[in-house]
């Protein structure tokens, strides 16, 4: 059995006694193995966890999609009531991230360091390989090839390093991708990277169709032209299960609802259960 619950994203569900903030954080149980999947900006996953019964001494790794405050920030909270749990990122996590606002810059980064890793005693796996198995069968996936030229970043994002802004490629970005006798069922962050990419990157590391795809797809920024690119991606592919949230952006969302039962919002308190 596979449950990964929405503890944390923008939109409100039908459970109006939840806090929902501009955020993502997914608690994955996979009948031995509990893990967290970014924590959203506060202590809402928290508070959240408890309204729906989920029980997060039981976590034991942290996996952080990349190195934004909305993904990242409630990570304090956790350390703060529980322990044991180790945190997973991808390479370049702890590079103070930015926006570009005209002159000016906007920190949109972690508000811990490694130190702040260390100190709390908490131990940290930086992912120095493309695939790695995390939890019996769930795999992060880092590194992603850039094979779709649509797939583009947008240049205000920056990254500072030593006193310097250059552009953010996101090599720190992690996705997660969890083995069912369906198929893949792939986690997303907010796929900086391209989602066509990290796709195919999981379909070609793990040898195995996608069964399911949940999360953030950055196609709020998408151009009318990459957006059709990456609907007629999805429609080809025949993914099962669509549950988009986060970064996927409104017009995104009225084109994915085409695909009837196939979709779904994911929205704060929704879960993905498969048998």
């Amino acid at each position: 059995m596979l449950q990964i619950t929405t503890l944390v994203e923008n939109s409100q569900g039908e459970h109006k006694g939840l806090v929902h903030e501009h955020g993502l954080s997914f608690h994955i149980d996979a009948g031995g193995d509990r893990l967290l999947f970014d924590t959203g900006q506060t202590d809402a996953l928290i508070r959240n966890a408890a309204q729906l019964r989920i029980d997060l001494t039981g976590v034991r790794s942290v996996v952080l999609s990349h190195g934004h405050y909305d993904h990242s920030g409630g990570l304090r909270f956790l350390a703060a009531r529980t322990s044991g749990f180790s945190v997973v990122t991808g390479p370049g996590f702890f590079n103070d991230k930015y926006g570009e606002l005209g002159a000016a810059h906007e920190f949109l980064g972690n508000d811990f360091d490694a130190r702040w890793l260390a100190e709390n005693g908490i131990a940290h796996v930086t992912l120095d390989e493309p695939v790695r198995e995390v939890a019996a069968g769930i795999y992060a996936l880092t590194d992603f090839p850039r094979l779709h030229p649509d797939e583009t970043i947008n240049p205000r994002f920056k990254v500072r390093i030593d006193g310097t802004f250059v552009e953010d490629t996101f090599a720190d970005e992690v996705m997660l991708a969890v083995d069912t006798p369906q198929g893949l069922v792939v986690v997303l962050g907010c796929s900086h990277p391209g989602v066509k990419n990290m796709l195919d990157a999981a379909v070609q590391r793990l040898g195995k169709p996608i069964y399911a795809v949940v999360g953030g797809t950055h196609l709020v920024e998408a151009s009318p032209e990459s957006l059709s690119l990456t609907i007629e991606y999805l429609r080809q592919k025949a993914i099962r299960v669509i549950g988009a949230s986060h970064c996927t952006g409104p017009k995104a969302m009225d084109r994915l609802k085409a695909f009837g039962d196939r979709y779904y919002h994911n929205r704060t308190g929704t879960a993905l259960i498969i048998d």
